[in-house]
């Protein structure tokens, strides 16, 4: 499975585990995960924003599961989202009441591939664990896998209690912060030997452990998978909107991955007011792409800009290329088999960009300032035309349409 995973670390989970179809771990290529932000008791908007997500790439969508019209909406989601073609698996997330909701609406237990349980609020004192367990036997009584997370923001508190008093007891051999961090590794483990303990089989157990520092979220996740070999589910939490929270998530779990760690990621962005939730999978892809684990959509190569680019001719040409290819891959998937391996250059000048082009599968060299008006455009490797006039930008998005048919359409295949 090279072609998926190139870290020059071994994959550290073991084992794979099935989410509705879609493998998770063992040798499985990293899954890219979101979450629905919309009411899960309003049906058609859920229903549009699984759908949205799914078609941007998402390959496991998590909804809320809180309170029963949300658990009774759950089966009509489902059925109304394989209607239109969208067989994403849907994970339900429980909060304090998930055992009765699973208990009291068999029909969502069902529907779901997928509960997701957090340790630190799925009951307190004598009622958490025998509600942990009938979580754990649902899942085991409808055959499905359980995502195990924790959340420092939702910690155990008896449990973070008990190892501050022990370290304290030591003399306070580790700070606060390490100790909160090993109460948030021993947590996931606790649990899902308690899981293993009722009857739910190895394959069908995800761990997730989630922080909200990059610095916390390398060092909890290194020890979960320094002590376990579970697949694994990578989020930093609260990340944050906008740069901030792409940054921080790209930090952080770039360097678990480029380990071997993690199976699943979700990139967990604040969204602008009315903002886009498929951003979050965009990134997600962006970033599985650019670390060369997983190939989603064509690269478009375009240069920063100088001061020999003072024309915003490339920007646009290269912002117009980008966009167009992002939102024809749903479609290109099923038409273009392949298609996701295309490399688009869009260069600003002479400098770079005749060499840049031909690197490419298709590029074009824009005149920067100065320069002769004249855009050659390279096709693997080769000058194959010069463009000229108003019409450069059009020309070239006709060339990269007809060269996308003519390597992985209809033609192609006749050939093959």
């Amino acid at each position: 499975m090279a072609s998926y995973y190139s870290s020059p670390f071994p994959r550290r989970s073991s084992v794979g585990v099935d989410v509705g179809g879609v493998v998770v771990g063992g040798v499985a290529p990293v899954v890219v995960q979101s979450m629905t932000n919309t009411d899960t008791a309003d049906v058609d908007a859920t229903v549009a924003q699984v759908a949205a997500l799914h078609r941007a790439g998402s390959e496991i969508v998590r909804i809320t599961v809180d309170r029963d019209e949300a658990a009774a909406a759950v089966p009509r989601i489902r059925e109304r989202l394989e209607r239109i073609g969208h067989f994403v698996p849907l994970v339900g997330d429980f909060h304090y009441i998930g055992h009765k909701l699973l208990s009291d609406h068999p029909a969502c237990a069902e529907a779901l591939a997928k509960y997701r349980i957090n340790p630190g609020n799925v009951g307190f004192r004598e009622k958490r664990d025998r509600q942990f367990t009938e979580i754990v036997e649902m899942a085991i009584r409808h055959d499905k896998p359980v995502r195990i997370g924790v959340n420092w923001g939702s910690l155990d508190q008896e449990l973070l209690t008990r190892l501050m008093d022990e370290n304290q007891a030591n003399g306070f051999p580790m700070t606060a912060q390490e100790v909160t961090r090993e109460a948030i590794v021993q947590s996931a483990l606790l649990s899902a030997q308690l899981a293993e303990e009722i009857g739910l089989a190895r394959e069908k157990i995800i761990l997730s452990a989630k922080v909200s520092q990059v610095q916390d979220l390398i060092a909890v996740y290194t020890e979960l998978a320094r002590r376990s070999d579970h697949s694994l589910h990578l989020g930093l939490t609260e990340a944050g909107m906008g740069s901030k929270g792409i940054v921080a998530s790209s930090a952080a779990m770039g360097i678990l991955l480029q380990q071997g760690i993690g199976d699943t990621i979700r990139i967990s962005l604040t969204p602008e007011p009315n903002g886009d939730r498929t951003r979050e999978v965009q990134v997600a892809q962006e970033l599985l792409q650019t670390m060369g684990f997983r190939q989603f959509v064509p690269v478009v190569a375009a240069c920063p800009g100088c001061g020999r680019t003072t024309s915003t001719v490339f920007q646009e040409l290269a912002q117009t290329i980008e966009g167009d290819l992002r939102c024809n891959m749903p479609v290109w998937r099923e038409k273009y088999p392949g298609v996701e391996a295309l490399k688009v250059a869009v260069m600003g000048c002479i400098v770079n960009g005749p060499g840049e082009s031909k690197h490419a599968d298709i590029g074009i060299s824009l005149p920067g300032t100065g320069e002769t008006p004249a855009a050659p455009v390279y096709i693997d490797g080769r000058k194959a035309a010069t463009l000229r006039g108003p019409a450069i930008a059009d020309d070239f998005q006709k060339m990269v349409a007809d060269y996308i048919e003519a390597r992985f359409g209809a033609g192609q295949r006749a050939a093959e």
